[in-house]
C-alpha cells in the first residue's frame, strides 16, 4: 500500500479544521498578534515546504507551528529570564487566551522560557533532550524549569479568585474575535 503526499489543499483543510493548531501557537505566544502571525506563516510553510505523507501531516504542521513560534518569540525565551515574573505580553491589553478555560489562562501565566518548556514537553510531550536542543538550553535547564513551571501552575490554581476568573471568562468575547479575525479576514501581503 503506498502512502499519498499531502497536498496544498489538504494542509489548508488541517489549519483551517483543526483549532488545536491556534490554540498551540497561542499557548507558545501568549499574544493574539503573535500567535496569528506564527500560524499563518505555519501554513505558508506546510503549503510551500517539502512533501510529506498524508499519515504525517498534522504532526508536521504542529512542527512547524513550535519552529516558528521559537522564531517569533527568540528574544523572550531566554533561560536566563526564567526568574522574572510574567511573560513579555503580560503587560499589554490583550486577551490572554481564545477559550473559556482556566488551565489555558494559567499557562498564559507562566513567564515565557516556562511556558514554551511547559508546553513543549508536557503538553507536546517532547523529550527532555529535543526541547534543550530546540531552546538552546542544557536538558538539566528543561528539567529544572519544567518542575518550576509545574510549581507555578500549581500555585495559580490555588490563587485565582473568584473576581480574575469572572473576568476572564468576560474577556472570551474579545478573544473569540481575534480568533476569527485570524480564520475570515484576508492577511495583507
Amino acid at each position: 500500500m503506498k502512502s499519498e503526499d499531502t497536498t496544498s489543499d489538504d494542509f489548508r483543510k488541517l489549519f483551517t479544521e483543526d483549532n488545536n493548531l491556534y490554540l498551540l501557537s497561542f499557548l507558545l505566544t501568549a499574544n493574539c498578534e503573535e500567535a496569528e502571525r506564527c500560524f499563518v506563516a505555519g501554513l505558508a510553510d506546510c503549503v510551500d515546504g517539502n512533501p510529506v505523507f498524508k499519515e504525517w501531516a498534522s504532526s508536521w504542521a504542529r512542527c512547524i507551528i513550535v519552529h516558528n513560534a521559537i522564531r517569533i518569540m527568540a528574544l523572550y525565551i531566554i533561560p536566563a529570564r526564567s526568574t522574572a515574573s510574567g511573560s513579555h505580553s503580560a503587560d499589554e491589553d490583550i486577551p490572554k487566551t481564545p477559550l473559556q478555560n482556566p488551565p489555558i489562562g494559567s499557562v498564559l501565566e507562566l513567564e515565557d522560557f516556562e511556558r514554551f518548556v511547559y508546553v513543549l514537553s508536557v503538553l507536546e510531550r517532547y523529550p527532555t533532550r529535543k526541547c534543550a536542543v530546540l531552546l538552546g538550553t542544557s536538558s538539566q535547564q528543561i528539567v529544572e524549569t519544567r518542575t518550576r513551571a509545574l510549581q507555578h501552575l500549581a500555585e495559580f490554581a490555588n490563587r485565582r479568585p473568584l473576581h480574575q476568573q469572572l473576568v476572564f471568562q468576560a474577556k472570551r468575547n474579545v478573544s473569540d474575535d481575534c480568533r476569527h479575525r485570524a480564520f475570515h479576514e484576508p492577511q495583507c501581503s
